[in-house]
Parts: C-alpha cells; structure tokens; sequence
C-alpha cells in the first residue's frame, strides 16, 4: 500500500468516534461583534454565525455560507483564528473560527430556521450576556481581540476546487 492510497484497515476500531465539524466567524467592526440570536431548545442564545460543514465545501466556503445564512450579511474571510474543541454531554465540537469583513448586507433575506436575528454587540455586552451558546463564543472573541491572525491557507482542502 503506497503513502497516497486511502484503504480500510483491519486495525480500524468498528465504530470510530465522529465528533461535529463546524466553522464560525468573527466580524468586527466599530468596536462591535456580529453575534446571531437563535432560539435552540426553546430558549434564546447568543452565538456567532457557525454552522456545520457540509458535504462539497471548504471550510472557508462554509464560513462564509453560514454567516450570509444566519445574518444575510456578505462576507470576505481575512485570517483563520484557530480551532477549538468542546464537548457537552455526549456531543463533541471540533470549530474551525475564522475572522471576515463584513462587505454588505442584505436586510431582507430570509435567515435560517430558528434565527431570530443578527445582533451586533461590544466584547463587554458578549461577556456579560446569560445565554451564550457555548463558551466557544467569547473564547473566539478574546483570540480575535489578542491580534490572532493566522493565514488563511494554514486551513487547505485537498478536494478538488469547488
């Protein structure tokens, strides 16, 4: 077997450990984040546009497709924070963050199902708030804040361009 084959193994555990892939964007400007209100559950939280990875995308494509989802807000990807991992329950989170200008908004598009709305607060208001989604929100915020920057091909796909 050559280095570039992808075969199953015998070694392979019968049932391998799938946690959830997602992506989430932090957008700044005038000293504010866009945050999404979404209602899980039955309750309200706060979060930022993130999603899941789909099937046929980048994790930069899904970045960019989550935000424009879940706030109608265009964006362009400007440097990948990082990934952060966190489980509750027998859920488990593998995050991709990604940071983006916010290029234009589309106040009549149709959001998510469960999406209230965007919101747009300080990093106090974020820390302050009771209904954050995961502690994965402000975690993303304070390395945006701490000048995080790292290049955006540090994150490569080797599929084929979509």
């Amino acid at each position: 077997m050559t280095a570039n084959t992808a075969t199953p193994s015998a070694e392979r555990p019968a049932r391998a450990w799938h946690p959830h892939v997602t992506v989430a964007t932090v957008v700044a400007a005038d000293g504010r984040f866009l945050l999404v209100e979404e209602e899980v559950a039955g309750q309200r939280v706060l979060n930022q546009p993130a999603g899941h990875l789909e099937a046929g995308e980048t994790l930069q494509q899904a970045a960019v497709r989550e935000t424009l989802e879940e706030t109608a807000w265009h964006v362009r990807l400007t440097h990948f924070l990082g990934v952060q991992q966190w489980s509750v329950g027998a859920l488990h989170f593998v995050r991709f963050a990604f940071a983006a200008d916010a290029l234009r908004h589309e106040p009549g598009r149709p959001l998510d199902a469960g999406i209230i709305g965007p919101r747009w607060l300080s990093r106090d208001e974020i820390a302050a708030a009771p209904n954050l989604r995961s502690p994965m929100v402000l975690s993303t915020i304070d390395d945006w804040l701490a000048g995080r920057q790292l290049p955006l091909d540090c994150v490569k796909s080797l599929d084929p361009v979509r």
